[in-house]
C-alpha cells in the first residue's frame, strides 16, 4: 500500500484544527521536537508508525483517520498498544516497527 503523505499531513492538520490546537501544543503533548509537526503536515517529513500513534492519542482519534481517512470504531485496544509503544526505548521501537511492517504486509 502506497501512502499519500500529503494527504496524511492534511488529515492530521484538519483534525488538529478541528480541536483548536496549535502545532506547538500538539508537539509538546506528543513528545515531538519543535517544528516536526509542521514538516509532517506539509509532507516534508514522513512520520513513523510510533509518531502517528502518538499523534492519534493526542488528537483523540485512531491512526486510521490519518492513514485511510476513516475512523475505526473507538476501542481501547489501539490505545493500549500506543501506551506500550510510549514506554519503549529506541531499540524496542525499531523492533516493534519492523514487526508491525511485516505484519501489515502479510496477506
Amino acid at each position: 500500500m502506497n501512502l499519500d503523505y500529503k494527504e496524511v499531513g492534511r488529515r492530521i492538520a484538519k483534525r488538529r484544527k478541528a480541536l483548536n490546537l496549535k502545532q506547538a501544543v500538539v508537539e509538546e503533548r506528543a513528545g515531538m521536537g519543535c517544528k516536526y509537526l509542521s514538516s509532517i503536515e506539509r509532507a516534508v517529513s514522513i512520520p513513523s508508525a510510533e509518531v502517528l500513534t502518538r499523534l492519534a492519542l493526542v488528537l483523540n482519534t485512531t491512526p486510521d483517520e490519518f492513514l485511510l481517512g476513516a475512523v475505526r470504531q473507538q476501542d481501547a485496544r489501539w490505545k493500549d498498544v500506543a501506551q506500550l509503544l510510549q514506554t519503549m526505548d529506541d531499540g524496542q521501537l525499531d523492533l516493534a516497527e519492523s514487526f508491525l511492517t511485516w505484519l501489515s504486509e502479510r496477506d
